[in-house]
């Protein structure tokens, strides 16, 4: 049996086709193929509030090529979301009908605050301790969001229209950046030893630039020395000589100041980085409906 995720994001399209595995009543996922396509859609919508004719055109092809490739899978249940873009787009919902109508998909634009509970299915906390506390936090390429859970419950959580495509359209503004802080103080204060937990394609990658072994967390002062470092390059260098890929190559700044910020804040002085996202958050949904 085969599940397939499909999510719509600011910065890229994704399509996770997962594989099954039932074993003595436990039901769990092994990734089987997993395709990101960089469409920017938030460059559209956060400056025009408008998906282009041109974008559309590419997002109905790469719906298209992710329903024929459900298909060749045999894929026997999926879920797709749009997040950020898609909400902020006025002709999100007309995007999504022309989904529809062309790839045979049933596209869902979610909220944040569902967002933030399909990030947490991803089960992102199962190889930490559960008794302690954390400080979720996913950027994305239009908002972060962030939920704080004590000893394995949700205390807090919201969405916030800050993620880089938006920082680097010059689309966020002092307002909001001021509302995530005062969240952050206002829902961790009474918490000491505050951890953090990291998901998103930005953190995998600076993760996997920390060179940390055996699922270390990454600490506050590793993050800030990778940033320096990562500043240092011109954006053709972090291409050329870094080797990141050109949609990463930039986003990854904006990425990481969120991520400072959040842990400066709430004084966290490191962070789990699981290396999951909301595709496997989408996985787990299905597992659950299905059950």
């Amino acid at each position: 049996m085969r599940y397939a995720a499909i999510d719509i994001g600011s910065n890229a399209v994704r399509l996770l086709i997962a594989d099954i595995i039932e074993n003595n009543g436990s039901v769990s996922f092994k990734k089987n193929t997993l395709i990101r396509v960089p469409l920017r859609l938030g460059d559209d919508a956060f400056i025009q509030h408008h998906i282009s004719e041109r974008k559309t055109n590419d997002l109905l092809k790469a719906m298209q090529a992710f329903r024929n490739l459900m298909d060749v899978y045999k894929v026997t249940d999926y879920l797709a979301y749009a997040t950020s873009a898609m909400r902020e787009a006025e002709n999100g919902e007309e995007v999504a009908k022309l989904i529809k109508q062309d790839a045979n998909i049933d596209l869902e634009i979610i909220h944040g605050s569902k967002e933030a509970k399909v990030i947490y299915a991803s089960h992102a906390d199962q190889n930490i301790d559960k008794s302690k506390n954390y400080l979720y936090v996913d950027v994305g390429g239009g908002s972060t969001e962030l939920s704080l859970f004590s000893t394995g419950q949700l205390m807090a959580s919201k969405s916030f229209n800050i993620g880089t495509i938006r920082i680097l359209d010059n689309q966020d503004n002092e307002e909001t950046w001021n509302e995530m802080r005062d969240f952050i103080r206002e829902h961790t204060r009474g918490f000491k030893q505050l951890a953090g937990i990291g998901t998103g394609g930005n953190i995998n990658k600076l993760y996997k630039l920390s060179e940390e072994e055996n699922d270390a967390p990454l600490s506050f002062n590793k993050l800030r020395q990778l940033y320096t470092y990562l500043t240092s390059f011109s954006l053709k260098d972090r291409i050329n000589v870094l080797g990141l890929n050109q949609d990463r190559a930039d986003v990854i700044i904006p990425a990481c100041e969120i991520y400072l910020t959040v842990m400066k804040h709430a004084g966290i002085k490191s962070i789990y980085v699981p290396r999951v996202g909301m595709v496997d958050g989408i996985i787990q949904l299905l597992i659950e409906k299905n059950l």
